[in-house]
């Protein structure tokens, strides 16, 4: 009785809401456009649900009785005119509105104009943007209405936006508000931006269309500055990869003049620490997962520093003097230490996760930035400064300076040479075990990791300078931006190429490299 009493009061005070239900039933896509319109525009509070119902399938009708439904998540069906749930399985002709894709454009419209009043700012950003792509006139009164009650600087340019877009479409809208809204969609400044104003319907007029022309320019120019910009970030980010695993190369080539073809292992030793550690942390407590990068970072340092000693004495010192023997010594264990790691973690990439700091992305106007890849050049500069900082300011630091210089001098005032050679290719594979773990957060841990840094961990050594290590910085960033401006250009590996083509051609030129070592044993 209460059921019939609920329906008997909606009919009589039958508005847009109900007007719209009663459309749905007709089973027409004409008449379900209507019918969304109308109820998205009604105000009535259960407007947001119907919609999202029909979005999800969920909204059910019956031809014979007139009457919409909502089917919840547990299967228990709700009357659309109502709101209370209704007792059994409801009519035996129930069947879902149906949709095409021009109504699932007029849904999303709608849901966004209908979250303008959510209460979540996420929500109502959401739904202004929804709104700006459908360009939806009937979102314009819900529009206004929010606009003037927005405390969110951010939701509230938005909306100012959305605004814009669809006074830019409306056939009823002045020149005057469409060259009005013009100009705030050229404030915006990105893709979405282009391409509004490059839809403009054919009726518009000879100076709006004017208006879109000039706003259009101005956007491209100043995409790309952007562009630049970001190729400038990606570069930066690439710069600081290479800058990690070339620097541990720089050392143990300057000092001692080795050509460590297992230097990329190195790097593969220190991701795989990272992988070890958070295994181990997954296993025994999740909780500290968020702190697994600074447990693993000084384990991968002392795991491939302790290995790059015992590579120096039982091999390297062996060899001195002979670089054939020693290339190719080193690119024999390289091949071993892979096979090695094949065979304790299997052949497959291993998933080393993200800790939550390192997750996720920030925008600076047009320029997107993740967090791993900033704090990775963070991790690096603080790398190179703390070296910087052991080379000058401790006795290690001066003894390794000297015999870089003269070791011959070095050996007569008492350095115990052969001992600075194994600390310091010890202090190289260390730092190229801490690049590994900055590499597991960006690039995929498996066998093969570290030959994809190798050749180019050369090329910025030579580059910079051998042993030089603000030649090594000035290289890596060097290298890295020249290949992503060339990159949109040439492809990736033609890029690569013509690096490789114009270090050569430098080198001709300059020998030694942006920045030469100065002492006696360089002396020609």
């Amino acid at each position: 009785m209460r059921d019939f009493s609920d329906r008997f009061v909606a009919l009589v005070c039958a508005g847009p809401y109900e007007d719209g239900l009663g459309r749905f039933t007709a089973d027409s896509f004409d008449e379900t456009a209507e019918a969304i319109n109308g109820i998205a525009t009604s105000g009535h509070a259960l407007a947001a649900q119907v919609i999202g119902a029909l979005q999800e399938g969920r909204l059910l009708f019956s031809a014979n009785d007139k009457r919409v439904f909502i089917r919840a998540p547990s299967d228990q069906l709700i009357d659309a005119a109502t709101g209370r749930p209704i007792a059994g399985n409801g009519p035996s002709d129930l069947a879902p509105v149906r949709l095409n894709n021009r109504l699932r454009r007029t849904v999303e419209a709608a849901l966004g104009g209908l979250m303008l009043m959510a209460p979540d700012p996420g929500k109502r950003f959401e739904a202004a943007q929804a709104v700006l792509k459908s360009k939806d006139a009937n979102a314009l009164a819900a529009l206004d209405q929010a606009i003037p009650r927005e405390t969110d600087a951010r939701v509230k340019q938005a909306l100012i936006e959305a605004r814009a877009a669809v006074v830019l479409y409306l056939d009823a809208a002045s020149d005057a508000d469409k060259i009005e809204a013009i100009a705030v969609i050229r404030q915006r400044g990105d893709q979405d931006a282009l391409a509004l104003l490059g839809g403009l319907p054919a009726s518009a007029s000879p100076a709006v269309r004017k208006a879109a022309t000039d706003a259009i320019a101005s956007i491209e120019n100043s995409l790309a500055l952007w562009t630049a910009l970001q190729n400038t970030w990606y570069g930066l980010s690439l710069g600081s990869v290479l800058l990690l695993a070339a620097i541990g190369l720089a050392i143990t080539f300057g000092v001692m003049g080795v050509i460590n073809m297992a230097h990329g292992e190195m790097v593969m030793l220190g991701a795989y620490t990272t992988f070890v550690v958070q295994q181990v942390i997954r296993a025994y407590d999740p909780t500290l997962f968020d702190y697994s990068l600074a447990v693993a970072i000084p384990l991968a340092f002392v795991v491939a520093g302790l290995v790059g000693i015992l590579i120096e004495q039982g091999i390297i010192r062996f060899l001195y003097g002979r670089p054939l023997e020693t290339l190719l010594a080193t690119w024999g264990l390289s091949l071993i230490l892979q096979q090695g790691v094949r065979t304790v973690f299997g052949p497959t990439n291993k998933d080393v996760g993200n800790p939550s700091w390192m997750s996720g992305s920030f925008e600076v106007g047009q320029i997107t930035i993740t967090y791993n890849r900033l704090w990775i050049i963070v991790f690096t500069l603080l790398i190179f400064m703390g070296l910087l900082a052991l080379l000058r300011f401790t006795r290690f630091g001066l003894e390794m300076r000297a015999v870089t210089q003269n070791r011959a001098m070095a050996a007569s005032m008492g350095i115990r040479t052969s001992r600075i050679d194994a600390l310091t290719f010890g202090l190289g594979s260390g730092i190229a075990g801490l690049a590994g773990v900055a590499l597991s957060q960006i690039d995929n841990v498996s066998p093969n990791l570290g030959q994809g840094y190798i050749i180019d961990s050369f090329m910025v050594v030579v580059f910079g300078g051998v042993g030089n290590l603000w030649g090594t910085l000035v290289g890596a960033f060097t290298l890295g931006i020249a290949n992503k401006f060339l990159e949109p250009y040439a492809g990736a590996v033609l890029g690569k190429i013509a690096i490789l083509v114009l270090i050569i051609l430098f080198i001709q030129k300059r020998p030694r490299g942006l920045f030469a070592l100065k002492g006696r044993a360089v002396e020609p």
